[in-house]
C-alpha cells in the first residue's frame, strides 16, 4: 500500500479522501525541520507540504519512493521543481480555491490602510480618543482613485471586479494583456509597468514569485510612485525589495503599505513593525473556512489521482 506523509495536518475534508492509504505525519502545531521531513517521509509515495516547507533537492533526493508532492498552497516556490522533474515526481498545487479569499483580503487592506483602521483601533484601545475632530486620522477615499494591479490572473481579475464596486479606476500590467472583451467587462486598461507606478494612487501586487518577479518593485521602481500612494501586497514578500520599501516609507516617499507577506517570512523587520502607516498581517490571504476546506479537498484529489496512476487535476509538473 502506498504511504502518504503530511508535514502539517490539513483539514479533514482532504484527509478523508485518502482514508484508503496509510497516512502519517505531523499532528503538532509546529513546522517540521528538513531532517524531520526526510525521516518521516522516507518510505512515502506522496508528500503533502505547506508553502513554509522547504522541499529542496536534498529532501527530494532523500525520498526514493516519492511519486507526488502535493503543496497545500497555490504557490510552489518552496519546491525544487527541476529536481522533482528530473526524478519524475509530480508536483501539484491548489489554484482557484483561494481566489475570492485573497481578493477580499486585498480590499480589506485597501480599506484598512486608506481609512487608517489599525491606527484608529489603537487610539481607542490606548484611551487616547478625545472625541470627533475634523482632522482626526484622515485618509484618501477609494472612489475615483486609480488602482494599479500588477498581475492580472485569477486574483487580479477578482480584485478588479471588487474595486469596480468602490468606483475605482483600474489600470493593470501583465506580461500578456487580456482580451479586449475581458478588459471591457472588467473596465480595466493595460499599461506599462512604469506608467502604472507613476499614475496609480493604490498599487496591488498579484504575481507569482519567480526569477523575473524577484524584487519587481526595487528602489528604482519604488521611486516612480507618487508619495501619496499606498502599496498592497498579498502575493509573495520577495516581489518587493523590503529594505527599499522601508526606506521609502520612512522617508515619506510612500503614504503607506498593507502587507500580508514578507521577504523572509515569518521574519518581519522591526523597522516595518515600528511604522504607524503600515498594516501587517500574518499571511491570511486564504484564511477563510471555505478556502481552506477547498484547498484540502484539492490536495486529496491530487494525491489520490497520482497514486491511482491518473493525471492529477492541478498539475504543476
Amino acid at each position: 500500500m502506498d504511504k502518504i506523509f503530511y508535514t502539517y495536518r490539513i483539514p479533514d475534508e482532504g484527509m478523508l479522501l485518502l482514508k484508503n492509504y496509510e497516512i502519517s505525519g505531523n499532528n503538532e502545531d509546529r513546522f517540521l525541520s528538513k531532517e524531520e521531513i526526510i525521516k518521516g517521509a522516507r518510505d512515502a509515495s506522496a508528500l503533502i507540504s505547506l508553502l513554509s516547507d522547504r522541499i529542496d533537492s536534498e529532501v527530494i533526493s532523500s525520498l526514493p519512493k516519492l511519486k507526488v508532492i502535493a503543496n497545500y498552497a497555490v504557490g510552489y516556490n518552496n519546491i525544487d521543481i527541476e529536481e522533482a522533474r528530473k526524478r519524475g515526481i509530480r508536483v501539484t498545487n491548489t489554484p482557484g480555491a483561494l481566489t475570492d479569499a485573497t481578493a477580499d483580503l486585498t480590499m480589506a487592506l485597501l480599506l484598512a490602510t486608506s481609512r487608517r483602521i489599525v491606527e484608529g483601533d489603537r487610539l481607542v484601545r490606548e484611551r487616547k480618543f478625545e472625541g470627533w475632530k475634523p482632522g482626526l486620522l484622515k485618509g484618501p477615499a477609494l472612489k475615483g482613485k486609480i488602482l494599479g494591479i500588477i498581475g492580472m490572473g485569477r486574483i487580479g481579475k477578482t480584485v478588479a471586479s471588487r474595486a469596480q464596486a468602490f468606483g475605482m479606476n483600474i489600470v493593470y500590467h501583465n506580461r500578456k494583456p487580456l482580451l479586449q472583451s475581458e478588459e471591457e467587462e472588467l473596465c480595466v486598461k493595460h499599461v506599462s509597468l512604469e506608467e502604472l507606478l507613476k499614475s496609480s494612487d493604490f498599487i496591488s501586487l498579484h504575481v507569482p514569485l519567480m526569477g523575473e518577479t524577484y524584487h519587481l518593485l526595487n528602489e528604482k521602481r519604488l521611486s516612480l510612485i507618487k508619495p501619496e500612494s499606498i502599496i498592497i501586497n498579498t502575493s509573495r514578500g520577495a516581489v518587493i525589495d523590503e529594505k527599499a520599501l522601508i526606506k521609502a516609507l520612512k522617508d515619506g516617499k510612500l503614504a503607506g503599505a498593507g502587507l500580508d507577506v514578507y521577504e523572509e517570512e515569518p521574519f518581519v523587520p522591526q523597522e516595518l513593525i515600528d511604522l504607524p502607516n503600515v498594516v501587517l498581517l500574518p499571511h491570511l490571504g486564504s484564511a477563510t473556512n471555505e478556502a481552506r476546506r477547498e484547498m484540502a479537498i484539492m490536495v486529496g484529489r491530487n494525491v489520490a489521482a497520482v497514486l491511482e496512476g491518473k493525471e492529477p487535476p492541478n498539475l504543476v509538473i
